[in-house]
């Protein structure tokens, strides 16, 4: 599966800045999932888990107390007020 730069930033700094395959979590119109070439948009993130599966296949999740997710041709970035690895 291809991999796509993913940032995950809070106002203390990036959690997460590498590759990865698949980013899941709840947009403003519920659960939505981004791959590789995903079509450019941006939405708010509702309260609640992010996972995600690396370049390697592994899988991690964080939890956010919301925030955007801005998805371009160059990079995936979501941003909160909080993200914390579980």
């Amino acid at each position: 599966m291809n991999a796509f730069r993913l940032i995950l930033s809070s106002p203390h700094g990036n959690i997460f800045d590498g590759k990865a395959q698949k980013l899941t979590l709840r947009g403003a119109e519920g659960d939505l999932a981004v791959l590789a070439g995903h079509v450019p948009m941006i939405t708010e993130v509702k309260p609640g888990a992010i996972c995600v599966t690396l370049e390697d296949g592994t899988e991690k999740e964080a939890d956010t107390n919301g925030g955007l997710l801005a998805v371009s041709p160059e990079c995936v970035t979501v941003t909160s007020g909080k993200i914390e690895w579980e």
